[in-house]
């Protein structure tokens, strides 16, 4: 049998409860084909990263699973039929981990105090200025337009315009 991981994303008005019911259907397609959940994590409600028909977030569970290829073809094919499931993803992997995944990792990494930004050093306000460059901007910010064409007048050392005398 082969090893795979697979991730679903559930509808977001579904309840807990309901996406907790669905797993264990889930669960029961893959057992009935031969299949064995070795890990099952939910993830939770998350934001998608784009809209999937009308819905801005979804339910992710996670499943490790050993498994011959007809019982993922029929898991997959049962995902296809059912409404509360937004979209899946199934991936046939070397070796299943069996710590918690790199989603629960961060979640739980979460939890510390929001305030505190760490070592990056605030915002920014402690950096020092860099002198700028004015470049291809006209050099001098009085006067003229931005775009500068050659035609602004220019002061003698006396302080009048020379230049056009009409």
């Amino acid at each position: 049998m082969a090893l795979y991981e697979t991730v679903v994303i559930a509808r977001q008005d579904l309840t807990t409860a309901q996406v907790d019911t669905l797993g264990d259907e889930l669960t029961n397609i893959l057992q009935e084909g031969g299949a064995k959940v070795t890990k099952r994590e939910n993830w939770g409600l998350r934001s998608l990263a784009y809209r999937i028909k009308k819905n801005r977030k979804g339910h992710y569970l996670h499943f490790n699973l050993d498994s011959p290829a007809p019982a993922i073809s029929e898991y997959e094919r049962r995902m296809r039929l059912n409404e509360d499931v937004l979209r899946y993803l199934t991936v046939r992997v070397e070796t299943l981990d069996d710590g918690p995944s790199a989603v629960l990792a961060n979640k739980d990494r979460g939890d510390r105090d929001r305030g505190d930004r760490g070592d990056r050093g605030g915002r920014g306000f402690d950096r020092p200025r860099r002198d700028r460059d004015d470049g291809d901007r006209g050099g001098d910010r009085g006067g003229g337009g931005h775009f500068d064409s050659g035609r602004r007048s220019r002061r003698g050392s006396e302080g009048e315009e020379s230049g056009d005398n009409s």
